[in-house]
Parts: C-alpha cells; sequence; structure tokens
C-alpha cells in the first residue's frame, strides 16, 4: 500500500519523498526543504494528535521541540532539530538534519565490537547525555533533560572524516511528550528490555535512570546478548526482572570475550538496581572513559588529523598523505603568496574576500584576509575547517565558511557569500573545486602592503565534486529575486550551524597544523 504522504509538501517548505523509519514514537521521512534549494531533512510525525483544545499539551509539544533545538545547538552528539509544528492534521513534527548512517542496533547485529571502538562510541553518547543532564536554559530556566528511551537504535553512527565515526543521540524529550497525551496515559511508554527499575514504577526519572538504560545498552554493545532475560515480553515478567534478577556476567555470556576488569565493573555499576548505588552522573563515566582510553590507546587510534597517516584508517589516511603531499611541493607557492600586495581597491580594514594567485602559469584559489597583527599571531598555530553551503532559490548562492580555531584564542570565522549567477563567482567556484584546496593570506592592518602569514586549507573530495555541480546547476537556474534575499537566508544557516562546528572542532581537543574538511 503506498504512502500517502510521499510527495506530500508539508508546511509549504518540506516535500516529504520517502519513509526511512516507523515505531511506536512515529514515522521518519526523508524530505527536502524546497526553501533552501532541495537540501535533505528529516521529518518526524509523532504518534499524537493534538485537538484544538489540547492547549496544554501543545503548549508542551512546543516547549520540548524548543529544547530539543538548543540541545542540537549544544552539543555535536545529539541529532539537530532545526524545525517543528503540528500540521492540519493536528499531528506535531520536527524537523531534523538529515544524515546518512547506521543505527547502533545494526551495527551490533553485524559485528562484535573492538574495546577501542567501544569505548569511542560510549564516550560520545556520554558527551550527549551530559549535556542534556547538564540542562538547558528555556525562558530564563535551567531544563534538565531525561532521554526515557535510551537504547541502541536511537543511536545513529555516521561516518566522519574528522571523527572517523561520529555518534549521535535520536529522540531526546519524545517519550515524556508521548506521556502526556491523554490518550497515552494508562499504559507504559519506553523500550522494556532497557528500562530502569525506578521507570518500570512510573516514578519521577532523573539522570540515573538514563544510565541504568546506558549500562544495558553498553552490556549488548560489548556482548551482542542484554544482560537480563525475561520469560515473556510482558510488562510483568519485565517489571520483575528489572527489580529482582542480577544481571549475568561477561563470562556466562561471552566466555572468549577479553576485557580489563575497569570495563566489567563501570558496566555492572550502570546496572545497579537503586539510583544511589549507580554512577551519580555521566561526568563520572566520562571521566572512567577517558582513563581506560588514555590506558588502551584508543585515543591514538582516533583518527585525529595530527597524529601519522599510518595511525588512520585507509581513507582517511588518503587524505592526510594528500595534504601533506601538497603542502611539500607548495612551498615555492607560498612564498609567492608572501609577496603579494594587498589591492590598492580594497580598504584597510577586518575583510575577506577571494582573489587567485598565478604561479609558474597555474591559476590558484585563494582567499585574502585582513586582521589586526595580534589577532594572526593568535593563530599561527591552529586547526583550520571549510564547509560551502547552497541556495537555488530564490538566487542562486554559495557560502564559503573559513574556521580557523586555536585552542587557547578561540575561533575566528571567515566567510565568503559568492553569487553564482556571476562570472566572477561561477570562476572561483570552478576553481575551489577542481584544486582540492587553497591559501588563506594574512595581511595585517598595522602594516598592510604584504601578506605576513599563508596557511594552507584542503576541501574534501566529496565537496569538490558538489562545487562543480553547483555551478552547472546554476547556469541552468533562473533568478527570482534579488541575490541579497538568498544570502540573508544563507546568513541565516550559517548562524545555526556554527555551533555544531565549533562544537566539533572543540571535540578534537588540539591545535593542528592541518586542516579539517567540511
Amino acid at each position: 500500500m503506498s504512502d500517502l504522504n510521499i510527495g506530500r509538501i508539508l508546511s509549504k517548505r518540506y516535500e516529504l519523498q520517502q519513509i526511512i523509519g516507523a515505531g511506536a514514537m512515529g514515522r521518519v521521512y526523508r524530505a527536502k526543504d524546497i526553501l533552501l534549494g532541495g537540501v535533505p531533512v528529516a521529518v518526524k510525525f509523532l504518534a499524537i494528535s493534538i485537538q484544538n483544545q489540547k492547549i496544554r499539551v501543545q503548549e508542551r509539544f512546543e516547549r520540548e521541540a524548543k529544547t530539543c533545538a538548543l540541545l542540537g545547538q549544544k552539543s555535536i552528539h545529539i541529532v539537530r532539530v532545526m524545525d517543528y509544528g503540528v500540521d492540519e492534521n493536528n499531528t506535531p513534527y520536527y524537523v531534523m538534519e538529515y544524515l546518512e548512517g547506521t543505527n547502533l542496533s545494526d551495527v551490533i547485529r553485524k559485528q562484535q565490537l573492538s574495546l577501542p571502538r567501544f569505548l569511542s562510541m560510549v564516550r560520545q553518547i556520554c558527551l550527549g547525555l551530559h549535556c542534556a543532564h547538564d540542562g538547558i536554559p528555556v525562558d530564563g530556566k535551567i531544563c534538565p533533560i531525561i532521554h526515557r528511551d535510551i537504547k541502541p537504535s536511537n543511536m545513529l553512527v555516521i561516518p566522519d572524516p574528522s571523527f572517523g565515526e561520529l555518534v549521535k543521540v535520536l529522540d531526546f524529550g519524545i517519550a515524556k511528550l508521548l506521556q502526556s497525551d491523554s490518550n497515552c496515559t494508562n499504559y507504559y511508554l519506553g523500550t522494556l528490555v532497557y528500562s530502569s527499575p525506578e521507570q518500570m514504577e512510573g516514578k519521577e526519572l532523573d539522570n540515573r535512570s538514563d544510565i541504568y538504560s546506558l549500562g544495558v545498552m553498553m552490556f549488548e554493545m560489548l556482548t551482542g546478548k542484554i544482560p537480563l532475560l525475561a520469560p515473556t515480553h510482558s510488562f510483568g515478567a519485565w517489571y520483575k526482572v528489572h527489580h529482582y534478577q542480577q544481571p549475568r556476567c561477561f563470562a556466562e555470556v561471552a566466555p572468549d570475550l577479553q576485557l580489563p576488569k575497569e570495563v566489567e565493573n563501570l558496566v555492572m555499576s550502570c546496572l545497579a538496581k537503586t539510583p544511589n548505588s549507580r554512577p551519580q552522573s555521566t561526568d563520572e563515566i566520562l571521566k572512567i572513559l577517558a582513563s581506560l582510553e588514555l590506558r588502551y590507546g584508543t585515543r591514538k587510534a582516533l583518527p585525529s588529523i595530527d597524529v601519522p597517516s599510518t595511525a588512520l584508517p585507509p581513507a582517511q589516511a588518503d587524505v592526510e598523505h594528500k595534504t601533506k603531499a601538497v603542502i611539500l611541493a607548495s612551498g615555492l607557492v607560498d612564498e609567492i603568496a608572501k609577496q603579494a600586495c594587498w589591492p590598492p581597491n580594497k580598504p584597510i580594514a577586518d575583510i575577506v574576500f577571494p582573489s587567485p594567485l598565478c604561479s609558474n602559469g597555474q591559476v590558484l584559489p585563494a582567499l585574502w584576509v585582513m586582521l589586526p597583527h595580534l589577532e594572526i599571531q593568535k593563530r599561527l598555530v591552529c586547526t583550520r575547517y571549510n564547509q560551502f553551503l547552497f541556495i537555488t532559490s530564490p538566487h542562486p548562492m554559495l557560502l564559503w565558511m573559513t574556521l580557523i580555531y586555536n585552542r587557547r584564542h578561540g575561533a575566528k570565522w571567515l566567510p565568503y557569500y559568492l553569487d553564482l549567477k556571476t562570472t566572477f563567482g561561477q570562476e572561483i567556484t570552478c576553481l575551489l573545486g577542481q584544486t582540492g584546496f587553497y591559501r588563506i593570506l594574512f595581511f595585517a592592518r598595522e602594516t598592510p602592503t604584504s601578506c605576513v602569514h599563508v596557511l594552507l586549507s584542503s576541501i574534501a573530495s566529496a565537496q569538490c565534486q558538489r562545487l562543480q555541480q553547483w555551478v552547472s546547476i546554476s547556469n541552468k537556474l533562473e533568478s527570482s529575486a534579488e541575490p541579497h534575499a538568498s544570502k540573508t537566508l544563507l546568513k541565516t544557516e550559517y548562524e545555526k550551524i556554527k555551533p555544531q562546528i565549533l562544537a566539533k572542532i572543540q571535540a578534537l581537543e588540539t591545535d593542528s597544523p592541518f586542516d579539517l574538511c567540511g
């Protein structure tokens, strides 16, 4: 039977394309954001209906949705909610970032996790939970958020060029929201296998309930099996199991599994029946994980950009070898770049603009930047990150984002907007896509005549392909408004994703001479 939602345009903005998930909490669709030129998003319809007279339920939904949106802005390990609303059928929905990944339950089924991979994944999940448990300021009040449905299928594992793989937590606040609906109050909501004893009792929950569920999930991640067994899959059977049955030991479930005793102790402590007997916060767990990762070499194996490329996964190693080769071969170009003079038609001010460099008959892309001398000195050693956002309507426009980050001195954002209906905009964009890198030329306001520093920033291969595709697309499009209209829309998106990018950089805890590709 065909899904009647396919092809539907929600809120005059989101065109639903295909269903990508369904469960007790609701249905998820892949959609495209028409307003932003077809950017893919995920739309989740919740399994409740808000009638007009249920003002309190609608207010709760709006409050929960607002909190979830703020959570995603605060932590890179929480799926970002970008929009929310109630459709014409009184069904509430979230609009989330669309991410191509695999849920953790599928990962566990297909392969046994190595200890380093397990520790990395759990650390990332705990970072997301820690952010939520600490609370989000909403309307002047700090609101701690308890997930209430921690389980592998609510964890998304995404390939990531910086982390190797990035883990994000889904569905914060949804269980609580569903429980607020009068149609749902007469039965239990959650997942029986992973629910804490106090959750089975219907008590008010705190962060330690999520920690119990995390313990069940950690056991499953390591062994492929759950630590508790019920004779039937009924509420009564699981109520007794969570209250009275002791969890199985690792030796019984996976006799060939060699685990450090500290890992076993961590998992078992999370599975304690009473909240006071568990770790009291994810902060406690993160401290243990940090010690374990240092001891068992996990940090060294993570795809951090300042380690030798031989320690990286093959795909990432290829990128690093390519970057280093470019750097070794580019000394002459950098010397030529340092001889560049500030254009007389540009003001002596803090500005950013692109202008190509010519070297040995080659035309190379470059971003020219003027800053105070002290600002440049602060980031002589820094991590670089770049990303590109494209919008087709109402006018084809590209946002070229560059971030230079130093752990001590923070971030410096260098955005530039390229009009892809102009020859200049198309030439620069094609040049970026063809070369796969660009130089950042720094000029000091105090001594503006010559370049004082040069950095190289490489562009991810997937981004290079998209840059060239976007130029081709722009040639075929007609503009329906002035360029500034699209620039305004891109500025809004830019402000939304800046916290995400910054969180990603800060999570690496490094100042690297190399760069991250967006």
